[in-house]
């Protein structure tokens, strides 16, 4: 029998994660990169048995925080400036190359092994070529800039705006289109930005081809030193120095004015929902439903480790559906919206062609067993509000395995986690914390 195709899932049923909330159940072929085939008796040099197994789109999360996962557990029960300023920052000044090597290798553990192919994630200051060479070896779909802070503070956390502006560029040079790899210029948030860094962050990146990446309104204490640093509100200040447009990505939003909800709307400028850190930080619940019916584009991620503990898709999907309905109804945020942030909308804010499973998209696939945890209901639902990282059985991006048995490919867990012990040891020497 002739076998036209590279690789084929046999027999498998898909979640298509289409605007329909399509379950198709037969094969999917892929050929390089990109699904390239959807029928019945499809066969290939490669074929992954799929029967009693679901296939749909890799997660994907568009908030990270790689270098943090080493600080996990070391800022609890904090509000956001206090996190910042007592915890993250001078932890994140502590780190050296190794240790930020690390701590990106923890998180890219456990987002591939959670069904993650793709992130959206800000870095430190320093050192961020060690996360994109992590992510380059573990196979991750990755968008990635250092944190530009050119306001003082506390922790020593800052450069000067032409020493930050240099090195973002310098390092979109080397690695933007670099295999999976893309950059994406993200200062920090506006107290930590002056408006010269905004408004060359804004030039240099659209000169680039890049994304913009930044927090925006995440807590009220935040917001008010925001007013009082600059006379407006964050998304309004942004968009004054050239950042909003459907190539700039907002963090958290939970404060917004309704000027600022018609602005997102109008400029076609990304919301990123996080509210396991949302919650965490007891920073608010943000108006997703009402958001999203203005014609807000949102979609999902974890935010670092210190604000959430996790970086599990599961959790942030249930939670995403849950918060919402006490407010505003039962229907409100169905499973299969919730699901679509987290794939399809994720792949359209970074411009991907991915995110669903049809011909033509990125081959960036996650096979779950829902044996192991049994459900006799509709396949979207049980994604979003009852499976967690065990049901995900191997995942692929662009067609290569890359996650199985809840680790990356080549991980010894013990081996990581004692490296990672010796890392944390070092940084919270030089923290003094």
């Amino acid at each position: 029998m002739k076998r036209p195709w590279p690789l084929v899932f046999k027999n498998a049923r898909v979640l298509v994660c289409d605007e329909a909330g399509t379950i198709f159940d037969g094969d999917v072929a892929v050929s390089g990169d990109t699904i390239v085939a959807m029928g019945a008796g499809l066969h290939g040099f490669e074929e992954v048995d799929c029967a009693g197994r679901w296939l749909l789109p890799g997660f994907v999360q568009t908030h990270i925080h790689l270098v943090q996962t080493l600080f996990r557990g070391l800022a609890d029960d904090l509000v956001l400036l206090d996190w910042l300023r007592t915890r993250i920052w001078p932890l994140e000044r502590a780190h050296d190359v190794d240790s930020t090597a690390t701590s990106a290798r923890l998180g890219v553990d456990e987002l591939l092994g959670g069904g993650t192919t793709t992130i959206l994630d800000m870095a430190t200051v320093d050192h961020t070529d060690a996360v994109f060479e992590v992510a380059a070896a573990a196979g991750l779909r990755l968008f990635c800039g250092k944190a530009q802070m050119d306001r003082p503070n506390e922790a020593g956390l800052s450069e000067p705006t032409d020493v930050s502006m240099r090195s973002a560029n310098d390092l979109a040079d080397r690695w933007h289109g670099k295999g999976r790899l893309r950059y994406a210029y993200a200062p920090r948030f506006v107290p930590s930005c002056s408006d010269e860094l905004l408004r060359a962050t804004a030039a240099d990146a659209r000169a680039r081809g890049c994304l913009v990446h930044t927090h925006a309104s995440e807590n009220l204490d935040e917001v008010e030193l925001v007013r009082q640093l600059t006379g407006r509100d964050n998304v309004e200040h942004l968009h004054a120095l050239g950042l909003s447009g459907p190539d700039v990505l907002l963090a958290h939003c939970i404060h917004l004015t309704d000027a600022e909800e018609a602005l997102l709307a109008t400029t076609g400028t990304r919301l990123l929902h996080c509210p396991s850190s949302n919650l965490k930080l007891a920073s608010g619940v943000a108006r997703i439903p009402e958001l999203l019916a203005r014609g807000v584009h949102v979609s999902l991620g974890a935010d670092g480790a210190p604000c959430n503990n996790r970086l599990d898709a599961f959790a942030e999907m249930r939670l995403a559906a849950l918060i919402q309905k006490p407010r505003v109804g039962a229907t409100a945020m169905n499973a299969r919206t919730v699901l679509g942030l987290m794939t399809r909308e994720g792949a359209a804010a970074l411009g991907l062609n991915a995110g669903v499973v049809e011909p033509g998209r990125l081959a960036d696939l996650v096979l779950l067993d829902p044996r192991r945890l049994w459900t006799g209901g509709d396949p979207y639902s049980a994604v979003v509000y009852q499976f967690d990282g065990r049901a995900v059985e191997k995942v692929w991006i662009a067609g290569q395995l890359v996650a199985e048995g809840g680790h990356a490919l080549g991980v010894d867990p013990l081996a990581l986690s004692a490296e990672a012990d010796a890392a944390l040891a070092r940084v919270r020497a030089r923290a003094g914390l």
